[in-house]
């Protein structure tokens, strides 16, 4: 779970779609190797961090589909103790993803 919030609030950013199809244990499966560098607990952020949240990215059919998965996300962040805004702000950069606004845990998810 608390790799589904910052998969999906990472993803929010990535994806664009109309009807939701990828559920959040999907969502949190990608986004779980993320949580060691969003709580600043790794160094760097971890390939399999990066090659999930592609996979997200690329899975998204829709508006809705990018809206579900950073919903999946923000509510997955609840659970997660420590993390960090300064370092989720870092991983698209990092992964060499184009997410077109800032990452946050408190982003908006409905825009």
């Amino acid at each position: 779970m608390k790799c589904l919030f910052f998969s999906a609030l990472f993803l929010f950013s990535l994806l664009i779609s109309a009807e939701a199809t990828i559920p959040c244990n999907t969502v949190n499966a990608k986004a779980a190797p993320c949580v060691t560098f969003a709580i600043g607990k790794a160094p760097t952020v971890p390939p399999a961090c990066c090659s999930g949240l592609l996979q997200l990215a690329r899975s998204v059919r829709s508006v809705n589909d990018k809206k579900d998965i950073c919903r999946c996300m923000k509510a997955g962040t609840k659970s997660i103790r420590g993390l960090q805004d300064k370092f989720l702000k870092q991983i698209p950069t990092a992964c060499h993803i184009n997410v077109g606004f800032p990452v946050s845990a408190n982003v908006n998810c409905e825009k």
